[in-house]
């Protein structure tokens, strides 16, 4: 049988993905919906492998990659996890201090595609630093859907304050020069909003189809915004009208790009989901709002 591409597949498939993802249903009744879709020769297990991420052939920069200082450390966070891992990575041979990044992820835990947008974002001249919130529990456990199961044993307010320490950590590092932003996708959207609720002096957020604060929370907002939305995200579009109101109401400085014909989790390269175009543009998008906000 041919390899399954994008426009083979209705959208329907995509939203049931978006709902297994968010833990809206479980894997029996995914797979049992899932089934609707075999038809034409399309098999169950061919659309299950089509739909789940394939990190091992679709990494931009390599572990290895010798234009980057890459490795693992922990931190702590009082107020959350106590004891945090994270993968910290730096331009090699970077002269003078360096402006950083927090890279959150999805709600999976620290897993290869956001280690990899942690040194992407190394190779465009910050220090990143990307934690796993699942370190409590074990960590990453090596696939999505325990990590899933992983990250729901978690309070994410606990989870907040692991990343809020994970800023702290890059202000106190000594290549860093304390201006620093964060990226996140997904929940780590709504953990990158919730940074600029609780982080007077963060310089910058940019969440990625992220949850939205409440009025109440918006009005604490020091940060610039890039706010980066799928089209065809409903379920966290929906709360992007009564954000954008708060955002004006108190003349908080922002920008939000929706690109047109995507799916939530575009950006991620690992999965059909992703659009080369629009991930492209976002990233570049990210990379210059960073570069302004961060210097």
């Amino acid at each position: 049988m041919k390899p399954l591409k994008k426009e083979d597949i209705s959208q329907d498939v995509f939203d049931l993905y978006d709902d297994y993802a968010h833990n809206k249903i479980d894997r029996r009744k995914f797979i049992e919906k899932l089934s609707l879709y075999a038809i034409g020769g399309i098999t169950v297990s061919s659309l299950l492998s089509f739909v789940s991420p394939n990190y091992l052939d679709n990494l931009m920069v390599k572990p290895n990659d010798n234009r980057i200082d890459s490795e693992y450390i922990t931190y702590e966070s009082p107020k959350g996890g106590g004891t945090i891992k994270g993968l910290l990575s730096k331009p090699k041979d970077a002269k003078g201090k360096l402006p950083g990044v927090v890279v959150v992820h999805e709600n999976r835990g620290l897993n290869p595609y956001i280690e990899d947008v942690g040194r992407r974002t190394a190779l465009e001249g910050f220090i990143s630093l990307a934690p796993d919130a699942l370190t409590p529990l074990g960590g990453y456990p090596g696939n999505d859907d325990d990590g899933r199961t992983l990250q729901r044993q978690r309070d994410r307010n606990e989870m907040l304050e692991d990343f809020i320490a994970a800023f702290e950590y890059l202000k106190n590092h000594d290549d860093c020069n304390e201006n620093i932003g964060v990226v996140g996708f997904c929940f780590g959207g709504w953990i990158s909003n919730m940074m600029a609720v609780n982080i007077p002096d963060l310089k910058a957020a940019v969440p990625f189809y992220g949850g939205q604060p409440s009025a109440e929370e918006t009005a604490k907002i020091k940060a610039p915004l890039l706010l980066q939305f799928a089209e065809l995200d409903k379920r966290v579009n929906a709360g992007w009208p009564d954000y954008e109101v708060a955002l004006k109401a108190n003349n908080i400085e922002h920008t939000a790009y929706f690109y047109e014909g995507v799916n939530h989790g575009f950006h991620n390269n690992t999965t059909p989901r992703y659009d080369e175009e629009a991930a492209t543009l976002a990233w570049e998008r990210t990379i210059a709002f960073f570069k302004e906000k961060l210097r």
